[in-house]
């Protein structure tokens, strides 16, 4: 076979060739390499996709297949009965979907990384508006004062931009949950049907890296509401989802927050940080045997220029692009690049971006079921900033109580003195993390001896079996966790 030397010595515009090792070997690749030996210059031209073991195909195009993608039109941005949103297109042209919504199951979590320049916000724009068009109630905390995804003041149907006012969205959203639980189990309904009645309820925190990082002043307690909204949330229509800049796992709450964030919901991966890939790797949130190729910074092939070559004054070599480039690691397609479609002015402008607002489209983004509003709170009602003066100060009064709360279990669990109690929930949370989804009987439950070894193993100041004994009581008696036959414990279901 007779490869091009070069992406412009190309006589065809595209070569796919089909890799396979010998049985008992794992197919491994080096990215250069490969492209070295089939003498291409420009790695964006190539593509590859594995299936985890042994087989691969490789792609080859004639000029990177990402370069140009034509703009998305907002009538497009709506999502189909099966929750599915196509959001750009995969190297080979096919649709590049995420879902939104699993009839039979209900709401999606989801996680979408990048590093600066990656094209997180664009992306996550053109998820917002097509969530206004779509009929789902947005609730954003925009972690960057409000400058990350600006255009959505008033697209959404509730906006904060402070780690605060996330902790009252947080709180009210849980809140939420629980109401459509009782209402739900009362109606002997096991499972979220959209818009019957209740509409879907979409949780988004940008910048979340800014809350959940170590040092953030509230970072146990925004943790442990992602968690609980991951957990309970799904079934009653309320998802959550995070998108955020990050080197390590760690810096966003911890590995067992993420865990249970990703296990089945949505990954977007933009581009990444090296110490990102091998933090996903170790902790296991890619598919065993994944291999996906480093997004470039910019796409081209790299040029050699002598000092006696003849340049002209002030030229550049054209490279392009690659904002919005990403993997869906939660598809069927994990390991094929994709990209975003391109959202808004390809130029600076002046204020908001007239393009992103058209995308959001005309009229009121769609707002939280009246049934719910009990429930959401006073900070939900306030939330364009007036009301009832009573109503404005009971918010008020309501932000302040959880701020003084999580400020006072951050400064127990970083001084190492966090109450028993919160020490044995977090042993049961991490325990029902781990076994989402096995259904099989007591999944997720812990006996007496393994929460004394969980307490003892959380780096706190060491307990002993008397005092766990004490606090699983009085965690049973208030209903916080449950007691099964044999010792065992669990979470309310």
């Amino acid at each position: 076979m007779n490869l091009p030397t070069a992406p412009g010595g190309f006589e065809v515009d595209v070569m796919e060739l089909e890799v396979e090792v010998p049985p008992g070997k794992l197919l491994t690749y080096d990215l250069r390499s490969l492209a070295s030996s089939l003498h291409i210059l420009d790695t964006a031209c190539m593509a590859v996709e594995t299936d985890g073991l042994t087989r691969a195909l490789v792609t080859v195009y004639a000029a990177p297949p990402l370069d140009k993608l034509d703009p998305v039109r907002g009538e497009d941005l709506v999502m189909d009965d099966q929750g599915w949103l196509t959001v750009g297109r995969y190297h080979d042209g096919q649709p590049a979907q995420i879902r939104l919504y699993v009839p039979g199951s209900g709401a999606q979590r989801g996680a979408l990384f990048g590093t600066t320049g990656a094209g997180k916000s664009r992306a996550l724009q053109l998820i917002l508006a097509a969530e206004k068009r779509s009929g789902i109630v947005t609730w954003l905390a925009d972690l960057k004062g409000g400058q990350s995804v600006p255009e959505a003041a008033g697209q959404v149907d509730w906006r904060v931009t402070t780690q605060e006012g996330l902790l009252a969205m947080l709180q009210a959203a849980v809140r939420v949950a629980e109401e459509r639980m009782s209402r739900y189990a009362a109606m002997g309904r096991s499972s979220f049907l959209i818009n019957r009645p209740d509409p879907l309820l979409s949780v988004r925190i940008d910048e979340a890296n800014r809350a959940l990082e170590k040092g953030a002043p509230y970072r146990d307690k925004i943790a442990a509401l992602i968690k609980e909204l991951g957990r309970t949330g799904r079934s009653v229509g309320v998802g959550i989802s995070i998108a955020a800049q990050a080197s390590h796992v760690d810096e966003l709450g911890g590995s067992d927050t993420l865990r249970g964030m990703l296990k089945e919901g949505d990954t977007i991966l933009l581009r990444w940080s090296s110490s990102m890939m091998q933090s996903l790797v170790s902790d296991g949130l890619l598919p065993p045997g994944t291999h996906i190729v480093p997004i470039p910074k910019r796409t081209g092939p790299p040029v050699l220029r002598s000092r006696f070559a003849t340049v002209r004054p002030g030229a550049k070599v054209a490279r392009g692009n690659t904002g919005g480039m990403a993997y869906l690691l939660g598809s069927d397609r994990p390991t094929a690049m994709m990209r975003f479609f391109p959202v808004g002015s390809m130029h600076e402008v002046e204020g908001l971006d007239p393009l992103i607002l058209d995308l959001y489209g005309p009229g009121e983004p769609a707002h939280l079921e009246a049934t719910s509003h009990e429930a959401a709170g006073p900070a939900y009602l306030t939330r364009d900033g007036d009301g009832p003066a009573e109503l404005v100060a009971a918010a008020q009064e309501q932000t302040q109580a959880l701020v003084e709360e999580a400020t006072a279990e951050q400064k127990a669990s970083t001084s190492g003195r966090a109450p028993i109690a919160v020490r044995i929930m977090r042993a049961l949370e991490e325990a029902a993390e781990a076994a989402d989804g096995d259904d099989s009987e007591g999944a997720g439950a812990l006996d007496f001896d393994e929460i004394l070894a969980a307490v003892n193993a959380d780096g706190g100041k060491p307990v002993g079996a008397a005092s766990v004994r004490n606090n699983l009581s009085v965690l049973s008696r208030s209903d916080r966790i449950a007691a099964l036959g044999s010792g065992r414990y669990t979470l309310p279901a």
